[in-house]
Formats: C-alpha cells, sequence, structure tokens
C-alpha cells in the first residue's frame, strides 16, 4: 500500500498556469464556479448559493488537504492570483494504487487548452508524487467537453453505468475514464 502525504503542499506549474493551494480568500471565485448553473450542469451537487456555503465548500477542500485524504488546486494564470478553476485529486485508494481526478472552469475560460493543461501536470503529480498505478475520472455521458479532454491527455473509455446515481429525482449515467501510469505521456 503507498502512503499519502500532501505536507508540505506542492504548487503546480505549466507554461501558463499556476496550481495553488485554495485559500479562504477564493470564496467569491468559489462560490461563481460552484454556483454557476452551466459549470455545474454536469456535476449531481447542489449549487453554491451563498458566501457561507461557498467557505464550507473550501474548508472540506482543505480539511481532506490536511488529513491526506485528497487534494485540490486553484487553478490560476500565472501572474494573476485569482482562481479560475479547480481541479484535484479525490477518492484515493492508496490499497489500489488509483484514485479519481475532477476538475471545473468558469465557462469564460472553456475551449482555451486551460483544463488539458491543467490535467497534464496534476497526473504527473499522481503517478510520479503520489505513486499511482492508474488514475480515473468519472463524467456525465453527455459532458462531451469534458471526455475531448480526458481523450487528450490520454484516458481511454473503462465503463458506461446505467442510472447508477439518483440526484434531484433523476437517475444519471456515468462514464468512467482511467489511464495507467504506463500509458502517460509528460
Amino acid at each position: 500500500m503507498i502512503t499519502i502525504n500532501f505536507h508540505p503542499f506542492k504548487n503546480l506549474e505549466t507554461e501558463r498556469l499556476l496550481l495553488r493551494r485554495l485559500a479562504a480568500t477564493d470564496v467569491k471565485e468559489i462560490r461563481e464556479l460552484r454556483g454557476n448553473s452551466e459549470t455545474m450542469k454536469f456535476i449531481p451537487r447542489p449549487l453554491v448559493t451563498s458566501d457561507e456555503e461557498a467557505l464550507a465548500h473550501f474548508k472540506l477542500i482543505d480539511d481532506k488537504i490536511e488529513k491526506n485524504e485528497g487534494i485540490n488546486w486553484a487553478i490560476t494564470l500565472k501572474g494573476n492570483p485569482k482562481l479560475i478553476g479547480i481541479i484535484g485529486h479525490y477518492r484515493i485508494q492508496p490499497e489500489n494504487h488509483r484514485c479519481e481526478i475532477g476538475y471545473m472552469i468558469l465557462p469564460q475560460y472553456n475551449g482555451q487548452g486551460i483544463v488539458t493543461e491543467a490535467i497534464k501536470v496534476v497526473l504527473e503529480y499522481g503517478f510520479e508524487d503520489l505513486k499511482m498505478h492508474s488514475i480515473e475520472a468519472v463524467i456525465d455521458p453527455d459532458n462531451v467537453a469534458s471526455e475531448r479532454v480526458l481523450q487528450k491527455n490520454g484516458f481511454v473509455k473503462e465503463a458506461h453505468i446505467k442510472e447508477n446515481e439518483y440526484y434531484n429525482g433523476k437517475f444519471w449515467d456515468t462514464v468512467i475514464y482511467s489511464i495507467l501510469q504506463r500509458n502517460f505521456k509528460k
């Protein structure tokens, strides 16, 4: 079994991006991100409608880092500390050397290759720092943009599970994509 330790917290950098630890001062942007019906369209979770709920979401993320249970980064453009998205490793299974990657970005930043760029460096962290064997992503089958981003990063479709999640009076399908460490190209 692998040992998970996010301390000290490691910022990640790409050509255009700085992925940093979320801070309580990101509340306005967290609310904007998690409260946006377009951003949340494919995520079966309630919209964040207040600063208090956004702060609670930040606290949840921060607590998971403190307990070495999950890690998220604020996606920012270099030279601008404003959070434009969130990306991280969830549902870490140390016994299986496997975890899930999740990400979201404000709609005005869609189509600029930002998520593709962020995923690449977060995968590198997952495989090199966390020593994962495989990393999965669970998406809504209608989320074509997310599917394309995953395929660009070398993920392959593992499964399409029918109506396995019930949320807001509706059964949702989920699609699982994954990438093995040996198939990851920096």
